[in-house]
């Protein structure tokens, strides 16, 4: 045990004393936090919005006045007809215009919305919107309740992402470079000829990189509850868990990688074509699941980060027990078991 802990000990301070690696390390989190928290939203705010108002009933001047006292959206300019409130969006003055019929109040006739598609998504969610605020002008109008995330704030959705994403790549990457890296060295040969047998060697190697990425997470956790504001409805303790599972699947998934690159830098570009791309893109990180085309969501069910993303969104926002994230709990635990089996049998496989 002492001889084990030794080489804890060593692979620590080997982290520690590298400062780029510290700085990568606990600056990403920190950097990422604050980006998808303040600078890339999907939350609706100021969409300059023209009206085309034919008729000035009072439930017309209702429904925009309800548009201009919103947060989302702001009046930029009332036009006579369906034509200028388009020029203006060509021109740039305007994301949005909402039309209202000359019967609106009488016949309840329809509203048309001319948005700026450049962007579809954001054009989809600027309609939502406004379809949301005409309609509750009408107060006699059953209005909408939105569940655990009343304010639509982007932010409860990306801390969990940012979560999976960072501790996917800090453990798997990390830990690949650090064995490759012994070696391009040499001392790896060197480590395994000492008394302690090769499994307690990658033990000790995994083992700071899993006390820091605890530390990350609790980072990420701490920053997104007290600067984004992000609730913890559920139980910490049930977080923690799963994210452990979380990170040994990542740390299994390094090892394997270890066993593949010959080079830091192959250790590197792979861990970024196997981990970095699936996780942005097929975890539903960004892009709902559901909506990916058929073969891209059965390519997802292989990408990890999905399940602990999914398991992560419903213990931190919906605040649910763990029966409700069983179905995650075991593909990650089936994952982990597989991946650190064939990682230990082909490490095995090499030293022979």
């Amino acid at each position: 045990m002492k001889q084990f802990n030794s080489f804890i000990i060593k692979e620590a301070k080997h982290i520690v004393r590298d400062k780029r690696t510290m700085l990568i390390l606990f600056g990403m989190p920190v950097v990422l936090m604050l980006i998808f928290g303040f600078a890339i939203t999907t939350d609706v705010r100021n969409v300059r919005t023209s009206v085309v108002t034919s008729s000035q009933d009072h439930l017309t001047r209702q429904a925009v006045e309800h548009l201009a006292a919103s947060e989302y959206f702001t009046i930029t300019a009332a036009v006579a007809t369906p034509q200028d409130a388009e020029r203006l969006i060509r021109n740039q003055k305007a994301d949005l215009a909402v039309v209202f019929s000359n019967d609106f109040a009488s016949k309840r006739g329809p509203v048309q919305f001319i948005v700026d598609g450049a962007d579809p998504n954001m054009a989809q969610q600027w309609t939502n919107y406004a379809t949301s605020v005409i309609t509750n002008a009408d107060t006699t109008l059953i209005n909408s309740k939105m569940l655990y995330n009343p304010q639509m704030k982007s932010a409860y959705n990306f801390v969990p992402a940012i979560m999976g994403m960072l501790l996917m790549l800090v453990c798997a990457m990390m830990t690949s470079i650090s064995i490759v890296r012994e070696k391009e060295k040499g001392t790896m040969e060197v480590l395994l000829v000492s008394p302690i047998k090769p499994l307690m060697i990658i033990i000790a190697k995994a083992v700071p990189y899993l006390v820091l990425a605890f530390a990350i997470l609790t980072t990420i956790l701490l920053m997104g509850r007290y600067v984004l504001e992000v609730p913890l409805n559920g139980s910490i303790v049930w977080i923690y868990v799963v994210s452990a599972i979380y990170i040994l699947l990542a740390l299994s998934l390094g090892l394997l990688i270890s066993n593949i690159a010959t080079s830091q830098l192959m250790a590197l570009l792979l861990s970024a074509m196997v981990l970095l791309v699936p996780i942005v893109m097929l975890s539903g990180m960004l892009f709902p699941v559901e909506s990916m085309p058929r073969v891209l969501q059965w390519i997802s069910a292989v990408v990890p980060p999905r399940y602990y993303i999914e398991a992560m969104r419903k213990l931190m926002i919906m605040g649910v027990g763990i029966n409700e994230v069983l179905r995650e709990v075991a593909i990650l635990s089936a994952m982990t078991a597989a991946l650190l089996a064939l990682s230990l049998l082909k490490f095995k496989t090499r030293l022979e």
